[in-house]
């Protein structure tokens, strides 16, 4: 996903069995996003395993408390979505982590 007008940058990352992809989002502003909405292939549980922003790297904590929970809701093109927090000048990975609990 290209959002240029917000600076925004993200994409898709898929292992051999394409059973936990993988989310990488980066923020190019000096503006948090704080509910950025993206679309994801499957809807459950995204764990952040990666954030930039957090202060143990200096940055200023912002983050999405371990993960997101996607909801079936379709958005650009893909069949479920989250909003997420995206800091400032921030690069964010989510794990596909398990599917919503039926």
């Amino acid at each position: 996903m290209d959002d240029a007008d917000n600076a925004v940058f993200a994409f898709l990352r898929y292992g051999a069995d394409r059973s936990r992809p993988v989310l990488v989002v980066s923020n190019f502003t000096p503006v948090p996003r704080p509910n950025y909405r993206l679309g994801l292939p499957c809807a459950g549980r995204w764990r952040e395993v990666l954030n930039s922003d957090s202060s143990l790297y200096g940055g200023s904590g912002q983050g999405n408390l371990g993960g997101v929970q996607a909801k079936g809701e379709a958005f650009a093109g893909f069949p479920a979505s989250a909003e997420i927090r995206l800091p400032p000048l921030s690069t964010l990975f989510f794990e596909f982590e398990s599917a919503p609990l039926q």
